[in-house]
C-alpha cells in the first residue's frame, strides 16, 4: 500500500518550509529546524489546536 503525503518539508536557504503537494504552494512559515511533529500532524489527524501549538513551538525555536 502506497501512501502519498500531502505535506512535505523542503530545504530552502535558512531552514525548511512546508510544501502542500496538492495545492502546489507553501504552507506556514520558514522553520530553522525540521518540523517533523508538525508534518505528522498535518498528514495525520489535522487537529487545529495541536497545529497551532506545534507552529508556536517551532516558531519559538527560530528565535
Amino acid at each position: 500500500m502506497s501512501t502519498s503525503r500531502r505535506f512535505v518539508a523542503r530545504g530552502v536557504p535558512g531552514g525548511y518550509r512546508i510544501w502542500n503537494r496538492r495545492g502546489g504552494r507553501w504552507w506556514g512559515d520558514l522553520f530553522e529546524t525540521y518540523p517533523d511533529a508538525l508534518l505528522s500532524e498535518l498528514n495525520g489527524a489535522r487537529d487545529p489546536a495541536r497545529l497551532v501549538e506545534l507552529q508556536r513551538r517551532y516558531r519559538a525555536l527560530k528565535r
